[in-house]
């Protein structure tokens, strides 16, 4: 019976390598996954946030500001500021929010509404330019039903 030699296929280089390959592969993915998750997640809660820290990177003073707020909203109920002598003119609302979802602000003049403007909470600045007709008490409200959030805003005469 004759023999039959058979050479042996010699291996690829790459191949043994291929298991701590997949291994390095998944480690990798798992980090990118977890770096992910924590880069969605908040820094801090709102609720402990420092509202003036906050408020001095968010949205700092400007000036000839007429009036301004920065606060915060834990619950569905609207924060609302007075701010009585306001002359007539137009004027530039700039607001920010962070937290997530949206806020808004409603200003009115002795009753009566001017505008609405919004702002999605991911620490954006948005402007609303409004007029204002005659001198009177000016009311500006902050609410949001996505709370908690964190907000600012302030008023100046528009350039």
């Amino acid at each position: 019976m004759p023999l039959i030699l058979r050479s042996r296929r010699a291996r690829p280089v790459g191949r043994a390598t291929r298991p701590f390959r997949r291994a390095a592969l998944g480690v990798a993915a798992g980090a990118a996954v977890v770096l992910a998750a924590a880069a969605c997640s908040p820094a801090g809660s709102i609720e402990s946030a420092d509202v003036p820290e906050w408020k001095a990177t968010a949205l700092p003073s400007a000036a000839g500001t007429v009036v301004e707020d920065a606060g915060k909203i834990l619950n569905r109920d609207p924060v609302v500021k007075t701010a009585p002598g306001i002359g007539a003119g137009t004027y530039v609302l700039t607001i920010t929010c962070d937290g997530g979802g949206k806020a808004f602000f409603d200003v009115s003049l002795d009753g009566e509404n001017l505008t609405d403007a919004g702002a999605a909470c991911n620490g954006s600045r948005e402007t609303a330019r409004l007029t204002v007709p005659s001198a009177g008490t000016l009311q500006i409200s902050a609410s949001s039903v996505d709370a908690p959030i964190i907000y600012a805003y302030h008023l100046v005469p528009a350039a």
